[in-house]
């Protein structure tokens, strides 16, 4: 599967809070939040659904992988979808695996670091719910 999303009773707003926090203790700071309700409704277009896209970042990482290889900086930074399931209407946190993305680049030496800030940002999640 190319993603991990979890499910928690948090409102969106509450998932958020939660998640920055568990973030900025593995020093990964949100760079931008694109709030897709809001940008579609400002366009003119129906959509209803609370659904919030995080881009992610840890320096020091970013650094060191762009380093290592400049196309991995097609997947930076990282996302992290927080939205509202609309059967359940319960919260759901999200992103696409790095280990997933970083088969795209068919570089055997970076698979190891995808699978490290995987394992560290799938740790934020599951601490915030």
């Amino acid at each position: 599967m190319f993603h991990y999303t979890v499910e928690t009773n948090q409102t969106l707003e509450e998932a958020v809070q939660s998640l920055e926090a568990s973030l900025k203790e593995e020093k990964f700071g949100v760079l931008w939040k694109f709030n897709i309700k809001e940008t579609l409704q400002n366009k003119g277009f129906e959509f209803d659904q609370p659904y919030l896209v995080l881009e992610v970042c840890n320096p020091k990482e970013a650094q060191r992988v762009l380093t290592e290889d400049q196309l991995v900086g097609y997947f930076l930074p990282c996302k992290i979808v927080v939205y509202e399931d609309r059967e359940t209407k319960n919260t759901k946190i999200g992103l696409p695996k790095p280990t997933a993305l970083i088969e795209m680049v068919n570089d055997e030496s970076l698979k190891e670091f995808a699978a490290d800030i995987e394992k560290r940002l799938i740790a934020c999640i599951d601490k915030s719910i």
